[in-house]
Order: structure tokens, then sequence, then C-alpha cells
């Protein structure tokens, strides 16, 4: 071929090429939206992709949800995926890594502006939104859905913040709602990247509700008709909506146990009450160690010690730093400051080589981390510090929404009772725990998974004193290891 034709041939297929990425990154596709009386529904549309969030889906989804909150005809707005297998798997980080490999990190920190800026909108929004969260719901896809006062969990659902397998921190959020969740069950799923699914999603209170997958359809068309008087303020409607979800409900498997619970759960307290990795291991290796453990127990120790140690070792750093400053700030700082963390993981080259290794090469052996191994960093090294620190130079977060708040403002109204709450309610000491059980099921209108719920928590935190009353303990010792 002739010099200049084949110069003409690689310029047509370079022309070709950046038309093709143009059109993936905006796809008229990728998010579907619907209109049903005063429903108003958001489709995540790749379903070969599991959903996978990228900027053109945030850049269609965000001015939608500011029109629908400014029109008295949007009543109810339901945020789902298409397809069997994922609401939506996370955002589309093989994208970004590619971006900073070619040297455009700042393409990729003005992704999580818009991504952050959507996820705030949804945590804010002064109209009821629903999240059905059939199938995985992992990283992006969680902050689509768990800021919501409505979220419904099925059978499909398996839900992960799996950020540290990747060199990244747990994001869209996480800093607010994994400290916020009882004991240290945050922050377990912060550094482990652990997996819930099912119904454990929702005894866990990730989800307010859990319906089977063949329900939502039916549900989708009853919201639709639902009605609301001007006057109707938002706590009023959302108690009619949660009475309606209620309608749906079938039960709760009986062959799924709770996973957050019992010996597992008292484990999980004591060993991540921890404000250092290096403490947080050395806790593990005695659970594992102790000779009179439950053996289920010590084998959920040394499982943890073997994934902590595949992690990142400055995620899971970072991660925990997070779980201890996240109780401190509000929604909208939340935000503000994850943003300023993430720019500094698109600067560096943690995420980039987690992605490329797990994700775009999709390597079999372990991650080249730097630093390789938890061990390598020192106890009084802090090598998280430098993430939180506030960087001027780097743009800052402008929130659509000047709504902020410390604590979510329907949690307790419409999900499952929690710990806090079981112990407000035993700390009175007036009841007996026959008696704590029976005020919430009386509470909750019987709501499906009390009974599990409130058992689980009497049975592991609340003894008798000898008058027959509920008294608080707790299993925060750490056991002796035996020769």
């Amino acid at each position: 071929m002739p010099l200049k034709a084949k110069i003409m041939s690689q310029q047509l297929a370079r022309q070709k090429s950046t038309s093709a990425s143009k059109a993936a990154e905006n796809d008229a596709e990728d998010v579907l939206f619907n209109s049903n009386y005063g429903l108003r529904s958001i489709e995540l549309n790749r379903p070969s992709k599991l959903n996978a969030l990228n900027g053109s889906m945030i850049s269609k989804i965000t001015p939608r949800l500011l029109e629908w909150a400014k029109s008295d005809m949007a009543n109810v707005i339901v945020m789902k995926g298409a397809g069997p297998k994922a609401f939506c798997a996370g955002g589309d980080v093989a994208t970004l890594a590619l971006w900073n490999k070619n040297g455009q990190q700042q393409k990729s920190i003005d992704y999580f502006s818009k991504e952050y800026q959507l996820d705030h909108l949804i945590a804010t929004y002064q109209k009821p939104y629903i999240a059905f969260m059939d199938g995985i719901t992992m990283g992006g896809g969680v902050g689509l859905s768990v800021h919501a006062p409505i979220r419904i969990a099925t059978e499909r659902t398996v839900f992960a913040m799996p950020e540290t397998t990747i060199g990244f921190f747990p994001d869209v959020g996480a800093s607010f709602f994994l400290p916020r969740m009882a004991g240290e069950a945050g922050t377990y799923l912060a550094l482990t990247s652990e997996r819930l699914s099912g119904v454990n999603v929702f005894y866990t209170g990730l989800a307010t509700h859990y319906l089977h997958s063949s329900s939502l359809p039916q549900l989708e068309s009853r919201l639709a008709e639902l009605r609301f008087k001007d006057y109707d303020d938002m706590p009023s409607r959302l108690a009619v909506i949660n009475a309606t979800i209620e309608e749906y409900c079938t039960g709760l498997p009986y062959d799924e146990p709770m996973f957050l619970a019992g010996e597992i759960r008292n484990a999980i307290d004591r060993c991540f009450r921890h404000d250092t990795v290096h403490e947080i291991l050395a806790a593990l290796e005695a659970e594992q160690a102790q000779k009179q453990q439950d053996p289920q127990v010590q084998a959920w120790a040394k499982h943890t010690i073997d994934v902590l140690h595949q992690r990142s070792p400055t995620s899971v750093h970072v991660a925990l730093r997070q779980m201890r400053l996240g109780p401190k700030w509000s929604i909208s700082e939340t935000f503000k400051r994850e943003h300023q963390i993430a720019a500094k993981f698109m600067k560096g080259q943690e995420f980039t080589r987690g992605v490329t290794s797990k994700l775009i090469d999709r390597s079999k052996g372990p991650v080249q981390w730097e630093p390789r191994t938890l061990e390598d960093i020192l106890p009084e090294e802090n090598i998280s510090e430098d993430f939180f620190k506030v960087d001027e130079k780097l743009p800052k977060l402008e929130l659509l929404s000047r709504t902020d708040y410390v604590e979510y403002p329907y949690s307790r109204e419409f999900g499952l009772p929690t710990e806090k709450d079981v112990m407000e309610k035993v700390s009175l000491g007036l009841s007996t725990p026959d008696e704590v059980l029976q005020h919430f099921l009386e509470e909750k209108r019987n709501k499906q998974g009390v009974l599990e719920v409130v058992s689980e928590i009497l049975a592991r935190k609340v003894a008798e004193d000898k008058q027959g009353t509920a008294v608080w303990v707790d299993h925060l010792e750490q056991p002796t290891t035996t020769a």
C-alpha cells in the first residue's frame, strides 16, 4: 500500500475509533425514563455491563431528577436496573483507569464530581424516591440506592462496597452510611469488601424492605396509582408508600440464616473496634488462636485475615481512617471530603494498578500493590493522613442541593429496629426481654423481619437480672490465647 494511502487509512481508523468511543460514552438508550400516572421511573439500561454507571448515564439522570423535583405531576420516583442480574454493579471504573493511564486524570476527577452531585441530590431529594435493589448492587449502584428513604432488597440482591479490592476507598457516601451501621459491621464491610446477599441486606438495615423480585412489577403499577393531597408532607407520603409496599411482602426465606449475627457478630465488634489495622489483625489472630472459641468464629477469623491480606494495603488503611472520621461528617461534608480523597486516588497509582489487574488484564495472580503487604506498613506510619487533608489546589465539589443533615431523616420510620433502638428501650430498665420484643412488634405493626432481628439482638446483647428485667451487656472482652 502506498505511504499516502496508508496514512489516510490510519487517520480514518482513528476517526472511527474516536466516534465509536464518543458514541459509547453517550448512548441514547443507556437510561430509560418512563411516566405512568404519578410515577416516574429511571431504568439503568446496560444489562450486558451489569448496568455499570458511566458519565453518559449520570448526565441524563441528574437533570431529569431536578426537573421532576419541580413537577406537581411527579409523585413517586423509582430507580431500577434492566435485566435480572443487576441493579447497578458499580461505576465504570475501567474507563477511569484507562483515562488515568493516558494522563487524563482530570476526566476521572470530573466523573466523580458528577457522580457525587447525583448521589447527594438523591440523599436530599424532597420527593419519595424508591430504589429497587434487585440484583447486584455494588459501589456506584449503592450510591444510587442506599441514601433513598425506601430501599427494597430481593432474593437476587448482592450488596458490596468492593473498593479495597481495586485499590480505591469506599465512596459514594460510604463515609456516612457505613459507620452508622450497628457496632462495627460497617467497618468490617468497608475493609474486607465482604458481600451480603438477599435477605441479609434487609436484616442489616441497608434495605428497608424485602420483597420477592416477581412482586416488583405489580408494586410499581400500584405505586403509579397513588394520589397525594397538595398539603401532604414528605413523611405522610412515605408512610402511604410504606404501607403499600408492605401489602406485597410474602415472607422471609427460611433457608437463609442471618450472617452478621450471633458469635460472629460479637467477634466483628471485638476485632474491628480498633483504630489501627495492626490492632485489628492482632485481634483477629487472637480469635483464631483461642482454643475455647467457637469453631465457626475461628474459621471466620482465619478467612478474614486472609481476605485483608488480599486487599490493597493503602485502601485498607484509608478505609479504616474513613470509618473513624465519617460519623462526624454531615451528608454534604461527606461528599465534599470523599471528592478530595477520590481525586488523590486518581492522581496516584494504586487505583489504576488495581483496576488494570482485576478488570482490564484480568490477571489471575495477586495484584502487585505498593506497599506490597499490610506488614510492609509499620505501626507508626500514617499512610492515610494525606488523603484526609483538604487540598486547596483541588477544585471544590459544588452540590446541587442545599439540604444537609447528620442522620438519615426517615431511617427509623420505615426500616427494621436497630441495635440502638433496642438498647434505648432496654436502658429504661422497665421491661423483660419478651416485653421489649412485643413493644417493637406493636410499634412496627408486625413488619416482617422485626421478630428475627430484635430476637437476635436480645439473644446477643441482653441478659436478665434477678427480677427478670432486661439488662444490656457487651461482648467486647478479647479472648485470651490458651496453650
